[in-house]
């Protein structure tokens, strides 16, 4: 088995890279202090392509694999995850199930606005008495005269642009809830089989917590880069706190658990990717595993960094401190730790 990155692969980690360093970073303090979406940054993401890489070349994709999405994913929340959320959310969420389920007229409508970031389309699916349990969603749709009137109320919704909420961190990231009242939506607009909803929507949340867990490494190796920094130049007891034991083995164990996180964020990708050889469970458990380890990674190496930076930790000068708020969602979105691991154990046959 060959870990290495293919010649295409490195290049868009390397061009995501250079990326958020020279564009994203210098921007994300502002856009984390004054609660600012990026616009311009987002503009800047279509103008290189990242919002099409994982779609076909017919419709304005770049015709990449999955993996190479999430190599971008990872890269741009190592600068900001609420811009990292903004790209993963787009197109896991709002372009993916039009290019998996849609007719080919709605793909030829739709997904080229969508992957060239022109437009962020979202996926509502938490409402504000259901989320973990899918099944208890209240929102519905009634066929009447040739049209879908939906009612209904979406909440924590990624990406759909109306009121805000006050949120403890992705500041950078729009984050809105919905509500329908007789809304009106064409037959012909219909995605999928009437009726398969439930079936698309675990499937598009699958590849969702593989690109989650990407988004997590990002912040794992942020938080790795930013103690490495600071404890070769914090001096403590007459010398730097990275000659201390108890800051090696934190920083040993960040590097580790990213490392680990990082390798099984490539394996689900690309099993997700290929899907042959590897049954859909198999899949399933990939992304389940994935997802839950490579979150609490980041929140480990995240209350770690905070540790290490002690009382400056504290303070929102240091990114350390947006880190930290910015991981616990996390374990949150798209699946919750504890329903992975109910997923787990269920794959288990128990």
């Amino acid at each position: 088995m060959d870990f290495a990155l293919s010649q295409e692969q490195a290049a868009v980690r390397d061009l995501c890279r250079d990326f958020a360093r020279e564009v994203v970073t210098p921007a994300a303090e502002e856009l984390d202090r004054e609660h600012k979406f990026g616009y311009d940054i987002v503009r800047q993401m279509g103008e290189l392509g990242l919002f099409g890489l994982p779609f076909s070349e017919q419709y304005g994709g770049a015709g990449a694999d999955f993996l190479s999405l999430c190599l971008a994913i990872e890269e741009i929340s190592r600068a900001d995850a609420g811009v990292g959320i903004t790209l993963e959310a787009a197109v896991c969420l709002g372009a993916a199930p039009i290019h998996d389920f849609g007719t080919e007229e709605q793909k030829q409508a739709w997904l080229p606005d969508l992957l060239s970031g022109k437009k962020l389309w979202a996926f509502g699916l938490t409402e504000p008495h259901a989320g973990s349990d899918a099944g208890a969603t209240k929102t519905r749709a009634e066929l009447r005269d040739g049209e879908w009137v939906v009612n209904g109320a979406k909440q924590f919704i990624t990406n759909c642009g109306t009121d805000s909420y006050r949120k403890l961190g992705w500041h950078s990231s729009d984050t809105h809830p919905l509500s329908f009242e007789d809304c009106r939506v064409p037959e012909a607009n219909l995605l999928g089989t009437r009726g398969g909803g439930y079936r698309q929507f675990l499937h598009t949340l699958m590849g969702g917590r593989i690109a989650i867990a990407a988004l997590s490494v990002g912040v794992a190796q942020a938080c790795l880069d930013a103690s490495l920094a600071y404890a070769k130049e914090r001096h403590a007891f007459g010398a730097p706190i990275s000659k201390q034991q108890s800051i090696q083995f934190k920083l040993a164990d960040m590097a580790m658990e990213t490392e680990l996180a990082r390798t099984m964020v490539h394996k689900a990708a690309t099993a997700y990717h290929h899907g042959t050889g590897e049954t859909s469970d198999e899949v399933r458990m990939l992304a389940a595993m994935s997802k839950l380890y490579a979150s609490e990674t980041s929140k480990r190496a995240a209350d770690q960094a905070v540790q290490i930076h002690g009382g400056y930790g504290f303070m929102e000068d240091y990114p350390v401190a947006r880190y930290w708020r910015d991981v616990k969602v996390n374990e949150i979105g798209e699946g919750t730790s504890e329903v992975q691991r109910m997923l787990i154990a269920r794959l288990l046959g128990l």
